[in-house]
């Protein structure tokens, strides 16, 4: 068996990072992965500004507390005051430019109107209280997103804040989704005797989408070789990738293995991890001209039809080759050194992934079912525990914790 290093090398070696590119609003670029880096053409914040509402003041004229000023002008956010005037005050409010000449802002819980329309200043300021200084944030000129990327919210919330409506990404990944078994069935359609919900179609398209692919859903391809090889044909003149899940195995009605190998070629591995230990992955059709030369027509992966499996392999193997293609700089799921609250004795030969999540103290507990076939513990997890071969621990062990990316 490969080691799930050796498997992800593989993937990795055979993951051409995409090329191609286009332009899209800021509103559309959530989870796009950026061609070009974002440089900054101003200084955030552009002026100095106040960061409370109070009050603009020289500290020269507030020796000590209790010192009366005149107040000569009131500066909302968004409007640009005058000099201040030595020994007069400046209302100032959150995001306002500090006006040239002054040098603090007090806080308005710190002082107190005074006669005629004055301040009251109960406090002794600082050189600079108060003041968020011009490009404290972001200089003119900075590098404030790297090529390579992920766009999540905050990405998009610099990005505009240093003015980009607009934004360079790669295209979309495209990819085929499709499933095999006559045993399946829809959500919503009654379940017919020996029947399963096809629940690996849904899971999978929503991990596809939320690494920004575009998806092509076949659905479910029935247990026929000729029509297996039509469709699989059809896939791979519209996409990137064609992503299976059951159906490689070598009984009489696994159809995808020879489908793949009659249109193209195939590989088929057996990986030391557990769930997941068969993979297949090759690429349909021949070659055809493309951005910088011949390229495939389509790269495949087939996974295992039992739904922990086919969570977990994607996960672990197809997510970062996915990765790699759409440019993306970080590919693999972060590793956290966490304490068990969980035993585990019945170490496997393979290395596991445990379904585990993060308790109320910080520790990780497992789910009691381990099971390639419970789903339920995908959904109650916070992430993987990785676990060496013939691995064991106890509560109060240290572990290897992978969180799902899309809960941190």
């Amino acid at each position: 068996m490969l080691t799930y290093e050796q498997a992800l090398e593989q993937l990795l070696a055979a993951a051409t990072p995409l090329t191609e590119t286009e332009t899209v609003p800021l509103s559309g670029a959530a989870g796009r992965v950026l061609a070009e880096s974002v440089v900054s053409a101003i200084a955030v914040p552009p002026l100095d500004n106040s960061a409370m509402d109070g009050y603009a003041l020289r500290c020269a004229d507030v020796a000590t507390a209790g010192v009366r000023l005149p107040v000569a002008q009131r500066i909302p956010a968004g409007t640009v005051g005058h000099a201040l005037a030595a020994g007069t005050a400046a209302r100032i409010f959150t995001g306002a430019p500090v006006p040239a000449g002054a040098d603090a802002v007090v806080m308005q819980e710190r002082c107190e109107h005074g006669p005629d329309g004055g301040v009251i200043v109960n406090h002794v300021p600082k050189f600079g209280e108060n003041i968020r200084r011009a490009g404290e944030d972001i200089a003119c000129g900075a590098t404030v997103l790297a090529a390579g990327t992920r766009l999540g919210a905050a990405e998009i919330g610099l990005a505009a804040s240093v003015g980009r409506a607009e934004l360079q990404v790669l295209r979309p990944l495209r990819v085929a989704l499709l499933a095999t078994g006559d045993e399946l069935a829809e959500p919503g359609q009654p379940l017919p005797p020996g029947g399963i919900y096809n629940s690996n179609r849904y899971f999978l398209r929503a991990m596809l989408e939320e690494l920004g692919c575009a998806v092509a859903d076949i659905g479910r391809v029935p247990d026929e070789l000729e029509e297996t090889r039509r469709v699989l044909r059809m896939a791979a003149e519209r996409s990137d990738l064609v992503l299976s899940t059951g159906g490689v195995s070598v009984g009489e009605e696994d159809h995808v293995k020879p489908a793949v190998e009659a249109e193209g070629e195939l590989a088929l591995w057996k990986i030391g991890i557990k769930p997941g230990k068969p993979l297949a992955f090759g690429r349909i059709g021949g070659r055809k001209p493309g951005a910088g030369g011949m390229v495939d027509s389509a790269a495949f992966i087939g996974l295992p039809g039992n739904p922990v499996a086919s969570f977990v392999t994607f996960l672990m193997l197809v997510r970062p080759f996915l990765l790699k293609r759409l440019g993306a700089a970080r590919l693999l799921p972060a590793v956290r050194t966490m304490v068990s609250a969980s035993a585990w004795t019945r170490g496997d030969a393979r290395r596991e992934f445990l379904r585990a999540r993060i308790t109320a103290d910080g520790r990780v507990e497992l789910y009691p079912n381990q099971g390639s076939g419970v789903l339920t513990s995908c959904a109650w997890a916070d992430g993987l525990i990785d676990n060496p071969p013939g691995g064991t621990f106890e509560p109060g062990d240290t572990v290897r914790f992978l969180p799902f990316p899309w809960k941190g």
